[in-house]
């Protein structure tokens, strides 16, 4: 019966997370992590344990291809210099530097070098969901590099495992070459999947087939990946790119509709399922780890925590620093300002991949000896974990305020600039289009009346006056057609109760009303 409990308590957390945050400045994972923690002392859900596997080919596949869809490629090719240094060199230099740290504390070379790896990567889950107060540039660069970093990351992990579990020995070609597999063969493994893929959706003609194919190529880039010994991360980041550039000119307008209701709906399920799953961990590393280990395990967190701000700080500073001496011999300028790497500086959250990391530590050496410190890999990966969502996350919007960036209106522009060429292009192709449809004229100087009414209203908005009529205009139009709309809904349910019309036909009507009254939301804002 435990199934059944853990499913109905994460829609409870989900649910109650859901609303108090939206009525309160406190995040929602913060809360799931709060729920997540409670669970683990009943006793139920006490013995529940949060799989590694179960993280890299459950959660992460599909939670890393979404983010990587909704991610702006050109901004990323913007910004690519200092998303490569945050994604590689930064991890290389947390790794090392924690590594240290650890190392000074007592732990042997080993497990501090696999701690500071597990650490050493940015979550891009935990940054997609708590970022989103920042302007665009910025949430694409933190995301960015947290899609790309895992595969830094988990090579210098599965090293520092190996060597430490006697697997393995350490040599300069070996980290070179794994670095190399890994992300050439990310690289590759993403674009072939992502590019038969794509192949295969030329060639389907029904809805439940093209979510299904597009469904199935983030698990297949991973595992492909992964079989080959190289990074499934990035092998399904590349994919969902792929997909992103190319998805639009494959898939038809009713397959994009569902699938953008099905992945965000989903996305939501399984961010909410993580962040309380990783409560339960948290809460079972601490009582797991023997009580003389416990104040030792608490400082380590809040030492390594506070380490890892330092150096993700100290990096971009030192980094700003080499790009302006560089950009004087090559020209331009430095993206980033002071205040966009303070705002960075504390974006830096760690989450799920961390914990399946430290997880998937193997229980033994070679030699049938114990891992060093396993448990406190576990115990000090979880509290930093839940340190920097539930403290960070909090100073964050106070760092945001107090950087008081400027307010990015290019989206707003560009939204503007697409709505009007389009339909300037749309008029201009009408001629022809009703030529070859044989539309009477009638028809096309009705359509043409509407197109012409459209772009008038496109330039009553730009003017941005207020009472402008044409827009009075149209938003009192709009708010009739939606009185209109669940009138007709309201019938139809009526006629369906009265015994008129079936059910089958109530849902037929229904759709269609929904889909209409969706359209006239999206020019209401205020019936959001």
């Amino acid at each position: 019966m435990l199934g059944p409990a853990l499913v109905v308590a994460l829609g409870l957390a989900l649910a109650v997370a859901t609303a108090v945050s939206s009525r309160t400045r406190i995040a929602a994972p913060v809360l799931l992590l709060v729920f997540g923690a409670a669970l683990a002392f009943i006793p139920a859900f006490a013995t529940i344990k949060l799989p590694a596997d179960a993280v890299l080919l459950l959660f992460l596949p599909a939670l890393l291809f979404w983010e990587s869809l909704t991610t702006s490629l050109r901004e990323i090719r913007k910004n690519l210099r200092g998303i490569i240094l945050m994604g590689s060199l930064l991890v290389a230099v947390t790794a090392g530097g924690v590594a240290v740290l650890l190392h000074a504390m007592g732990l042997q070379w080993g497990p501090a070098w696999v701690l500071g790896a597990a650490l050493a990567p940015t979550d891009a889950t935990a940054v997609g969901v708590l970022t989103k107060m920042l302007p665009r540039r910025n949430v694409t660069v933190l995301r960015a590099e947290s899609l790309v970093n895992d595969g830094t990351a988990l090579v210098i992990y599965g090293i520092a495992v190996a060597v430490t579990a006697g697997t393995e020995s350490l040599s300069a070609w070996g980290v070179t070459g794994s670095l190399a597999l890994s992300y050439a063969g990310g690289l590759a493994s993403g674009a072939v999947v992502a590019w038969a893929g794509m192949h295969v959706l030329r060639r389907v003609n029904t809805v439940a087939l093209e979510n299904l194919v597009t469904l199935l190529v983030p698990f297949t880039a991973f595992l492909v990946a992964e079989a080959i010994g190289s990074s499934g991360v990035l092998a399904v980041v590349v994919a969902g790119l792929v997909v992103s550039q190319i998805g639009v000119k494959v898939n038809r307008a009713d397959s994009r509709q569902e699938m953008r209701a099905f992945w965000t709906f989903a996305i939501f399920l399984l961010n909410g399922a993580l962040f309380v799953l990783v409560g339960i961990e948290a809460t079972t590393a601490v009582r797991d780890l023997p009580n003389s280990e416990i104040a030792r395990g608490a400082i380590l967190v809040g030492l390594v925590t506070v380490t890892l701000i330092v150096i993700r700080f100290a990096f971009q500073f030192v980094a700003a620093g080499g790009i302006r001496i560089v950009t004087r011999f090559t020209g331009g300028a430095p993206r980033e300002g002071n205040r966009d790497r303070a705002i960075s500086g504390f974006a830096g959250f760690r989450g799920a991949v961390s914990l399946a990391a430290a997880v998937a530590v193997p229980a033994t050496t070679s030699s049938g000896s114990p891992f060093p410190d396993r448990g406190l890999i576990v115990f000090v990966t979880a509290g930093v974990v839940v340190a920097t969502i539930v403290v960070q996350s909090l100073i964050l919007p106070a760092v945001v305020r107090r950087a008081n960036l400027p307010v990015d209106e290019e989206l707003h522009e560009e939204l503007h600039a697409a709505e009007e060429t389009s339909t300037e292009e749309a008029l201009d192709a009408l001629p022809d289009l009703a030529e070859d449809a044989g539309v009477s004229d009638e028809v096309v100087d009705r359509v043409r009346d509407d197109y012409n009414r459209r772009l008038e209203l496109l330039d009553a908005r730009r003017s941005e006056e207020e009472n402008h009529p044409v827009v009075q205009g149209h938003d009192a139009a709009v708010q009739l057609k939606l009185a209109l709309i669940r009138q007709k809904s309201a019938t139809v349910i009526r006629m369906r109760d009265d015994g008129d019309i079936d059910d089958t036909v109530l849902r037929q009507v229904q759709g269609r009303l929904d889909a209409e009254e969706a359209r006239l939301l999206e020019q209401a804002p205020e019936e959001h």
